[in-house]
């Protein structure tokens, strides 16, 4: 069984975000061997949730990786939490529940124009899905720029200080020169 990388992308993205197609990229280029993964993630937590617990089954007892940035950071956070695997988190949402709470009512995906409408019951569902604190934070590593201009970084330091963390001045939400880990991530998975 071949070695699977999940790529997880973050709220209101798609499979086709850039950090996506350049860890898909690297991986068609340098390590074959390795499939990657990147599903549409739901608009819903709950949905999102049931979709990742059908792929780990789907997937079976291969080696996984889980990269996440953002929305897709607590997702795959919460994945390696659960299923005992790495998970490399890229400016993560840590508390994203409040951050939904914020965001209720009508939706609409820049990239693929689907409108969705989040609801409080939606908040609920994240809540309850939440990590209270790292189990193992010795399968995390934390890539952070202190340039998110949408998230806090602070927040995320204090959620995964006893994690793997690099930390990097100025860059932005979309973590400027992700390709430059590519190599690093793929070997902190141990694929």
């Amino acid at each position: 069984m071949s070695p699977t990388l999940i790529y997880l992308h973050g709220f209101n993205s798609t499979p086709n975000s850039v950090k996506a197609l350049q860890m898909t990229d690297y991986l068609a280029k340098e390590l074959p061997d390795i499939q990657i993964c990147v599903p549409a993630l739901p608009n819903t937590p709950g949905a999102t949730w049931q979709m990742l617990q059908q792929t780990m089954a789907d997937l079976g007892d291969r080696p996984i990786g889980l990269v996440g940035s953002s929305m897709g950071g607590f997702w795959a956070m919460k994945v390696a939490e659960t299923y005992g695997h790495r998970a490399v988190v890229i400016n993560p949402a840590v508390y994203p529940h409040f951050l939904l709470q914020q965001l209720l009512g009508l939706q609409r995906n820049p990239y693929t124009g689907e409108e969705y409408v989040l609801e409080p019951a939606h908040v609920d569902e994240l809540q309850a899905l939440g990590v209270p604190e790292l189990q193992h934070p010795e399968r995390i590593w934390l890539l952070q720029q202190q340039g998110d201009e949408v998230l806090d970084y602070r927040l995320a330091l204090q959620f995964y200080h006893f994690a793997r963390t690099t930390v990097e001045q100025g860059g932005n939400h979309a973590f400027t020169g992700f390709e430059r880990y590519c190599a690093q991530i793929v070997r902190f998975l141990q694929l």
